[in-house]
């Protein structure tokens, strides 16, 4: 995922292999994707697969990639306080998602938990940022004056350290969607941040970790590679086993 700038967002997107993943020869099963439309709309997504599921890997990228072409192909979107409209706009996109991965393990004679995955979604436009999630992981907004909130939190599953994912019944009755103002700053990331960007018991962003993040996305030198190297590191590697993958944008002047 390259860096993409242009007079109004600046984004990066990285997925990298977590330890044990690394270490048992397994591929990464992030997947993030972002697009920007006329300039002025940007749409990120992040997906997790789950380590369970044999090709989750696959059911990730279908993810979001259906996500940002069906929000891409938005002709109108919602006025900033049409909250019913933003929610029926995501929570479509998230059931095209859903279909394609159904479609996807028929096609291979699978079950759908075969490619499960989570999805976290981000539209913003210059009056709104509209969010919807599934699962783990989390995103998060931050404004000039660096201040830093959650916009949605890791919604975990009946059992301990388990969650939900696309492919599990009524998912989308589990689905967090939220409307806000414009932000400044956006992140999106996977599961394996969460200990390193939130404290745990009440989901709030540690301010410390995000704002030298945002501070990197606001440069004109922000990049991929940089990024790819920080979520590589093992100040961050150390801390979790899982793979890491993060979205980061910044509204430009």
């Amino acid at each position: 995922m390259q860096a993409e700038s242009t007079k109004s967002w600046r984004v990066v997107g990285a997925s990298v292999r977590g330890v044990a993943h690394v270490q048992g020869g397994q591929v990464c099963q992030d997947a993030c994707a972002f697009a920007q439309q006329p300039g002025t709309v940007l749409i990120a997504t992040v997906a997790d697969g789950a380590g369970s599921a044999e090709l989750s890997e696959i059911g990730a990228a279908l993810a979001v990639e259906t996500v940002v072409a069906v929000m891409g192909a938005v002709q109108e979107l919602p006025s900033a306080s049409d909250a019913d409209g933003w929610q029926d706009l995501l929570t479509e996109a998230v059931r095209q998602a859903q279909w394609r991965i159904e479609s996807e393990a028929e096609i291979r004679q699978l079950e759908p938990n075969a490619l499960a995955s989570t999805l976290l979604l981000a539209v913003a436009t210059p009056e709104a940022t509209a969010v919807m999630q599934i699962g783990d992981g989390a995103i998060v907004a931050g404004d000039s004056a660096g201040r830093v909130l959650s916009l949605t939190a890791p919604h975990n599953g009946e059992y301990a350290n388990t969650t939900v994912f696309l492919t599990t019944p009524n998912a989308l009755e589990t689905a967090q969607f939220a409307l806000h103002p414009a932000v400044t700053y956006l992140a999106l990331f996977s599961d394996g941040l969460q200990r390193l960007a939130l404290d745990m018991a009440t989901g709030v962003p540690f301010a410390p970790f995000f704002l030298p993040l945002f501070r990197f996305i606001a440069s004109e030198t922000a990049a991929q590679e940089p990024l790819t190297a920080f979520l590589s590191s093992p100040k961050v590697q150390e801390r979790s086993d899982d793979d890491l993958t993060l979205i980061l944008a910044a509204r430009l002047p």
